[in-house]
């Protein structure tokens, strides 16, 4: 039986696990702050990454912590913009207006880590 390298390990356990996500439904809450410019664009890159990359799979829900304080504070929101992916584990939360497409998609385990 041959031997793979690490590198080859890890892609191939990346492959196997992309292959066994490509059905997983991702649940994803994005806080924000308004209508400020930093949440406006938040929302957009957010929506335009599912749609790339998660077309049909994923549920996308956005909270105004203005206007959802309790639930903003169970999640323990200390900045926003804030996109927390809730499913599939695990648990990941990202902070900013999301503009870094590759960190979060690393982020949301959707990139094989380096």
């Amino acid at each position: 039986m041959a031997t793979m390298n690490t590198s080859q390990e890890t892609l191939a356990d990346f492959e196997e696990s992309l292959e066994k996500s490509k059905n997983e439904m991702y649940v994803l809450r994005l806080y924000v702050s308004g209508a400020s410019p930093k949440s406006s664009r938040a929302i957009l890159n957010v929506k335009k990454m599912c749609e790339k990359r998660l077309a049909g799979r994923y549920e996308l829900q956005v909270i105004d912590v203005y206007q959802k304080t309790t639930l903003a504070v169970g999640e323990q929101i200390i900045a926003v913009p804030t996109l927390i992916k809730k499913l599939p584990e695990p648990l990941q939360k990202l902070i900013g207006d999301m503009s870094n497409v590759e960190q979060v998609l690393l982020g949301m385990d959707l990139l094989p880590k380096a």
